[in-house]
């Protein structure tokens, strides 16, 4: 089924209402899904609003935080997320480096007491649209082995660049260190599907196609020992660094409805005018773009692709088309609007 995103966000607004969230941090966390499934992550997208509002309904998220910087040492601060929604905690503190950049030229923010906080894009985005250049990590619950291991260790631990443009989108990265993002296993699993061989092992340490093994087992990191490695570091700036939880600490999203998550989140941001005129940066790097986009294509390929650029056009696409809902997903998200008593989804 297709719904417009006008409805998909109506929809998910008045859920996270219903689930006790006020008007304005229920609208950002809608906003969060919404822009993964306009861009085609639809494992970030509205098919997380059942697990985000059983979490709030049980009380193991904290729908009205109370969020502060506890910490701040000129262009560096120490943000207490209060167990609040991991989108409303990011957007607060990606709000309070973006201003402190602008001031400083460069900041900085560790994050702790937060939960899942949905596509890193957003934030990244956010601090492009305003001039700067964004960084955005986060750790996650355990999921992952490091290079060599068995067991889950790590969480995809996933990171995001975003360079502003003074011509066009922003050039945008954004992915895991696991060769997969979770969510993508978690639905296949929901459907009894396959995944490609090389994604996990089963929870013998055995290499499997199965989904629903796999989400018993562990993610593999990319490339062995390069995506293992940045999980590291993105769980010691999101979780060390904010002196929260970080590894097999940090709890399960979908299995522990008894203790909060403790998920921590890193952000940084660059003002490249600090650095130069004005404009200066975002006009070199349309001319690196430029560069890219002309280069000589390999045998096969019919147009080189920027960083985030796929997406973006999926974005001007559905923003205009309406967004894909597979039917478990519609059923899912139905139940969950009779459990919070808000009118069903309706294309």
């Amino acid at each position: 089924m297709k719904f417009s995103p006008d409805t998909l966000k109506e929809f998910a607004t008045r859920c996270f209402r219903a689930a006790g969230v006020g008007t304005l941090h229920a609208e950002q966390i809608a906003e969060n899904l919404l822009l993964a499934d306009l861009r085609g992550v639809g494992s970030h997208g509205v098919t997380r609003i059942p697990i985000y509002t059983e979490r709030l309904v049980a009380g193991v998220v904290n729908p009205k935080p109370d969020m502060k910087v506890v910490r701040e040492t000129g262009a560096l601060a120490l943000i207490d997320g209060d167990n609040g929604p991991g989108p409303v905690v990011s957007y607060f503190a990606n709000a309070h480096v973006i201003q402190a950049a602008k001031k400083f030229g460069i900041a900085a923010a560790a994050v702790g007491s937060s939960n899942h906080n949905g596509i890193l894009a957003a934030y990244t985005m956010e601090a492009a649209a305003a001039g700067l250049i964004g960084v955005a990590a986060t750790n996650a619950p355990k999921s992952m082995a490091v290079v060599g291991g068995r067991e889950p260790l790590v969480g995809t631990n996933p990171l995001s660049f975003a360079l502003p443009r003074a011509d066009g989108s922003p050039v945008v990265l954004d992915m895991a260190t696991s060769v997969v993002a979770r969510g993508k296993i978690v639905e296949l699993a929901k459907r009894g599907g396959s995944i490609p061989e090389g994604w996990a092992l089963d929870a013998d340490g055995r290499p499997t196609t199965d989904a629903r093994a796999a989400e018993q087992g562990v993610i593999l990191p990319f490339s062995g020992g390069k995506g293992s490695g940045l999980a590291i570091i993105v769980e010691a700036l999101c979780g060390i660094l904010s002196g929260g939880l970080f590894g097999p600490q940090i709890n399960n999203l979908y299995s522990d409805f008894v203790n909060p998550q403790g998920v921590g989140h890193f952000f940084l941001a660059i003002d490249p005018a600090a650095l130069g005129e004005h404009g200066q940066f975002e006009s070199r790097v349309d001319i690196f773009a430029g560069m890219i986009k002309a280069s000589l294509k390999a045998v096969g390929v019919e147009e080189i692709l920027l960083p985030g650029e796929p997406e973006t056009r999926l974005e001007q696409r559905t923003r205009l088309d309406g967004i894909e809902l597979p039917p478990n997903v519609v059923t899912d998200l139905n139940e969950t609007a009779a459990k919070l008593r808000v009118p069903a989804l309706q294309s």
